[in-house]
């Protein structure tokens, strides 16, 4: 058996307490960590456009992306650590939805967090990119909640009818 966990900043403890109750013993585990490019590239952009094109070592593009490459190595340590059993450490860099379907092609579990309104019930407690891995998943899909569910009575309301 092979579990994918996507872990994000915030959320990731839940993802690796889930697959710590749910994954058999012998199962491959992978921890995933998907870094964006939207934000060294909007870096990037904004140095080469307003401030100069001659200095390229200058460029705060570079440095994001280091930032981004250690903080994530971070994450992955700690979910390691909290994991406490043997791991698959990945990391990747692209449009974060389409990379997370990508990473689950072949796995027979896919773990993520809850990332959007977690005041309420509902689908809005799903941000775009975790809707999208939600709907597009190659493999079944373990939802949780980062912390405790909300009750029952924070359910919307059913559409008035005429």
């Amino acid at each position: 058996m092979r579990v994918i966990a996507w872990l994000v900043e915030g959320t990731w403890p839940a993802c690796v307490d889930a697959v710590r109750g749910h994954a058999p013993d012998g199962a491959e585990v992978v921890l995933l960590h998907v870094g964006g490019e939207q934000v060294p590239g909007l870096a990037h952009g904004a140095f080469a456009g307003l401030l100069g094109r001659g200095a390229v070592e200058r460029d705060p593009g570079d440095l994001v992306e280091r930032l981004g490459g250690s903080s994530a190595a971070e994450l992955l340590a700690a979910a390691a650590e909290r994991l406490g059993r043997p791991c698959v450490r990945e990391e990747r860099s692209g449009r974060v939805e389409r990379e997370v379907v990508a990473a689950a092609e072949g796995a027979d579990l896919l773990v993520l967090a809850r990332d959007g309104d977690r005041s309420r019930l509902g689908p809005k407690s799903l941000g775009p990119a975790a809707r999208f891995a939600v709907d597009h998943a190659p493999c079944p899909v373990l939802l949780v909640w980062p912390e405790a569910a909300p009750g029952l009575g924070t359910i919307p309301p059913p559409p008035h009818h005429p």
